[in-house]
This record gives C-alpha cells, sequence and structure tokens, in this order.
C-alpha cells in the first residue's frame, strides 16, 4: 500500500443543503467534524465550506445559489457518507448528546466493523465506524 501520509483526501463527498450554517454546525458539534474553510456570501448564505475528520474531509454549500452543480443536484435525494473514526461509541455519545437523530445504535457487523447511523438536519444518512478498506495505490 503507497504511503498517503500527510497526503490531501483524493475524493471529497460533495452535499447541498438548504440551510448550510445548521449543516456546519451539526457536522462540528454533534458529529466532530473541524472547520477547514466556510465562505458565506453578502447574502449570508454559505457558498462553500470544507469540514475534516481523521485522513478525510467532505464539501458542502447552499442549495438555490444557482451553477452546474446546484442545477445536477436539484432534485437529488439524501446522500449516504461513512466516516472511519476511532471510537465508534464516544463518537456515538458526542452525537446523541447533540440531538443527533440516531438511526442504527453503536453495532457489531458481521464484516468486523463497530458502526452507528445518523441523520443530519436534511435527511443525509452518516455511518460513523471502524470499517477502513486497504486503498492500494
Amino acid at each position: 500500500m503507497a504511503d498517503t501520509a500527510g497526503e490531501r483526501p483524493s475524493i471529497y463527498p460533495t452535499l447541498l443543503y438548504a440551510d448550510a450554517k445548521a449543516a456546519v454546525k451539526q457536522l462540528t458539534e454533534a458529529f466532530g467534524f473541524t472547520e477547514l474553510a466556510v465562505y458565506e456570501g453578502e447574502d449570508g448564505l454559505v457558498h462553500h465550506a470544507e469540514l475534516v475528520q481523521g485522513h478525510g474531509a467532505v464539501m458542502l454549500g447552499s442549495k438555490g445559489r444557482g451553477g452546474r452543480f446546484d442545477e445536477a443536484m436539484r432534485g437529488a435525494g439524501p446522500t449516504g457518507v461513512y466516516v472511519v473514526v476511532d471510537d465508534v461509541d464516544a463518537h456515538h455519545r458526542r452525537a446523541a448528546d447533540h440531538g443527533a437523530e440516531i438511526l442504527m445504535p453503536p453495532t457489531e457487523q458481521d464484516y468486523g466493523s463497530r458502526d452507528y447511523m445518523a441523520r443530519d438536519v436534511e435527511g443525509n444518512i452518516w455511518s460513523f465506524g471502524t470499517y477502513a478498506p486497504r486503498v492500494e495505490g
């Protein structure tokens, strides 16, 4: 496996929210993401945000701003994102303590992972667990 320490992720799930400010708040407070960048327009809308968790990142922004991506995403359903965390139970407690809707409590999976699942403020499904497949470079 290639040594990827210190390298930037090469895949960024990208989501659009009707209330991107509320999404940033929930993702940072309940799910433990860290703000890398948040750019707001004069209209107060989040034009673009980058949040990190471990060695991965997610990009998000506000729906209805126009542009090709916004148009392509119009009418798209909820997205599912899987995030690797070291301590599933502590992560789950944090999310629950911040009022996240828990869809599945921490559960041992038959493939060797321990996962839990939650829904964010706009219906996207976030799974957090210990499963981290090896990616050969």
